[in-house]
């Protein structure tokens, strides 16, 4: 039987099949006439991905002082495609040179032509200024009539005449301004004939002129955000180091397979270079959507940046500052008072006045014994590290060096400072006992052809064991041990107290040299006298070593034998602070094996030097038992000789160790100054030997 179908239900299903062509008939239509030009405007924009750099970590001291941070800048940028598109680039060029005379801001103008009329070329002109000026005259050689490209003779006054019609630039216009005009269309076009970076009209801008950019809405104009390395010292500067762009040497070998780009910034040296893995952070990208006429019309983070972490040092702020500044005063009065006795002198003598061999630097490190931690670190001269790129050509130039770090790249001999090892070459071979002495003749005659004295010659220092040789300094006593057992014994002690090695700070040093039988064939091709070991046991001959080796292998003597890596690493905490997930610990590098126990015979000779010996005379009465060790190093190549000093306190608890050295300084006891004023910084308040500590201003008397 078939089913019968009311007309009323067909009816309501044609209602609802025509509804529903009637949707999509209307939807069709929006899609294709009302929304086309919506659908097209957005096929219009263009889509550019950028790498959004990182903030930089922060760089503090062991307590939590800020030494260096990230500063977000703003910088204006003009885009030349987009100038030139515009209705008067001449003028938008003009609006923006008078905003930076109205808000004091200094832009970009490297054309080598006085800024007034008549016009010439700079007479100082930089070498990339006058390359840039031959490859402006290549460009345009036909516009500029150049007959002999090799040798153009293009006067300024031509030059400026030329571009004046060249680029438009009206001539109602003043030829002040227009010569400002030219100065950015040079800084544009110079940029697309080399075809480098987009040109940055101003950079660091102050918060005012950032206002006055944004309410001009200049498609042309850009503001580029970057962050620059503020410092909040003016100490540490071979510490904490600088940052620079990459080579690519440098990107292929390294930062490449870390993700970073070609045109990353990264630590050059110091601590930016050391620990750039913590610094750096992660870059975030970003896509910026922008119209025909160039303006953003959308943007989209796809990757968010992370900022670097944050690394504490284990250098104490305050005590680099007493280190650097004891340092610089000392160097400076030594100066002065030569100058001064030498003009004395003249005019006593009513001679001509002689130039004095001056003190041509320092270096001053300290260590904790206790942990291999560097507490400070000071290299003088030094530099500013805000201003380095401005002053790098000066300070380059300067013959006292001051961008080397003497502290860890500085060779020096060691001079007296060397006897403790003599002394323990010679103790731990057996060729003299504690107790044991040595009559001190005041001339080592033994060799006919070289027959060095004592520093007390013609005078004697007597019959004398090893610890009151120390304390003497008594070169005779060490000639006569180093002449019976030989160089190689004092160089393999030499080695065991980490001499003639890197000490394994992260900022990076020069490794030592170990005077030796090979030393001496792989320099000079010589062989081996026994006047070279005659030189080496006092430290002097082809003994070189850098001051903080001397520090270390010093802190390895105070406490007992172990031999830590310096390390100038505290912890890395996260970009937050919130959580520390390095923290830097004591790593050994070896321990000697002392069974005769004979580190302790050279503590005592150290604890004599400061009590009766040769720095007695400032560090017996100090409130704290000191530990020391005075060097003068005869130089070849000057009538003055270099100072070293070296100590450790408290003597009978040692925390530090100290070394100190002067290029000039005349002797190890003229250093004692630099170290005291330290010693008065570390223990002034937190020691039970001092309560109150006032510095030592004896230098600026």
């Amino acid at each position: 039987m078939e089913k019968y179908i009311k007309p009323s239900r067909v009816a309501l299903m044609a209602l609802l099949m025509a509804a529903i062509i009637a949707v999509y008939g209307l939807t069709l239509y929006r899609i294709q006439a009302i929304d086309t030009k919506a659908i097209l405007d957005e096929s219009d924009l263009t889509a550019t991905t950028y790498t959004v750099a990182a903030a930089r970590g922060s760089v503090l001291d062991r307590n939590g002082e800020l030494l260096v941070s990230d500063r977000t800048v703003y910088d204006v940028s003009i885009s030349r495609s987009q100038l030139l598109s515009s209705e008067d680039p001449n003028g938008t060029i003009l609006k923006l040179i008078r905003a930076c005379d109205q808000y004091g801001v200094e832009y970009n103008d490297s054309f080598p032509v006085t800024m007034t009329a008549p016009f010439e070329y700079y007479a100082n002109a930089t070498q990339t200024q006058q390359n840039w000026l031959k490859r402006y005259f290549d460009f345009f050689p036909n516009g500029l009539q150049i007959e002999d490209p090799e040798n153009p003779d293009v006067s300024a006054t031509e030059l400026t005449s030329w571009m004046r019609t060249h680029y438009k630039i009206d001539y109602t216009v003043p030829a002040e301004d227009a010569r400002r005009i030219m100065g950015v269309r040079w800084e544009l076009e110079m940029r697309a004939i080399i075809n480098t970076d987009d040109y940055v009209f101003a950079s660091d801008i102050p918060p005012e002129f950032l206002s006055f950019i944004s309410e001009q809405n200049l498609s042309s104009v850009s503001i580029l955000t970057r962050s620059v390395r503020e410092y909040h010292t003016t100490y540490a500067a071979h510490i904490l180091g600088y940052l620079g762009a990459m080579d690519r040497e440098e990107y292929d070998e390294k930062y490449k397979d870390l993700g970073y780009p070609f045109n990353a910034t990264i630590g050059k040296t110091g601590v930016e270079a050391a620990f750039e893995e913590y610094l750096h952070g992660t870059d975030g990208v970003v896509t910026v959507y922008t119209d025909p006429s160039g303006a953003v019309n959308d943007m989209e983070v796809v990757t968010e940046a992370r900022a670097g972490s944050n690394v504490y040092l284990s250098i104490s702020l305050p005590l680099q500052k007493s280190a650097e500044d004891a340092l610089r005063y000392s160097i400076e009065e030594m100066n002065r008072a030569r100058v001064q006795e030498a003009m004395e002198k003249a005019e006593e003598e009513n001679t001509t006045y002689e130039e004095p061999e001056l003190a041509r630097g320092g270096a001053i490190v300290v260590m904790d014994v206790n942990t291999g931690e560097v507490l400070a670190l000071a290299s003088y001269p030094t530099f500013n590290i805000a201003t380095f790129r401005a002053d790098y050509n000066e300070n380059n130039a300067n013959p006292l060096s001051p961008l080397l770090n003497r502290a860890t790249q500085g060779l020096y001999n060691p001079g007296s400072t060397f006897k403790m090892v003599t002394a323990f070459a010679a103790l731990r071979g057996n060729t003299i006992s504690p107790q044991d002495t040595i009559y001190d003749a005041s001339q080592f005659t033994k060799y006919p052809d070289y027959q060095p004295v004592c520093w007390v010659y013609p005078g004697s220092h007597g019959s004398i064991n090893v610890v009151q040789a120390l304390e003497k300094s008594c070169n005779y006593f060490f000639y006569t041990v180093a002449d019976r057992m030989g160089i190689t014994r004092i160089a393999e002690s030499a080695r065991l107290f980490g001499l003639g090695s890197h000490t394994g700070i992260e900022i990076g040093d020069k490794e030592g040299e170990v005077a030796s039988i090979e030393l001496k064939r792989e320099k000079l091709g010589e062989g081996w006298w026994d006047a070279d070991t005659l030189l080496a046991c006092i430290g002097q001959g082809l003994n070189r070593f850098t001051p903080i080796e001397l520090a270390n292998y010093v802190a390895t003597i105070a406490n007992g034998g172990t031999h830590y890596n310096a390390t100038i690493l505290k912890s890395v905490a996260s970009f937050d602070y919130s959580s520390v997930f390095v923290r830097q610990r004591p790593s050994v590098e070896s321990v000697i094996d002392d069974e005769g126990g004979y580190i302790p015979v050279l503590q005592q000779g150290m604890r004599a030097v400061a009590q009766t010996g040769t720095a007695s005379s400032q560090l017996s009465g100090y409130q704290v038992p000191v530990a020391a060790k005075t060097g003068t190093v005869q130089n070849d190549r000057s009538a003055m000789n270099d100072g070293v000093f070296v100590c450790y306190a408290p003597a009978d608890k040692p925390e530090i160790a100290i070394a100190v050295v002067v290029e000039k300084g005349g002797s190890g006891a003229a250093l004692i100054t630099i170290a005291k004023d330290v010693l008065n910084t570390y223990f002034a308040g937190t020691s039970s030997y001092i309560t109150t500590v006032q510095p030592d201003n004896s230098l600026l008397k």
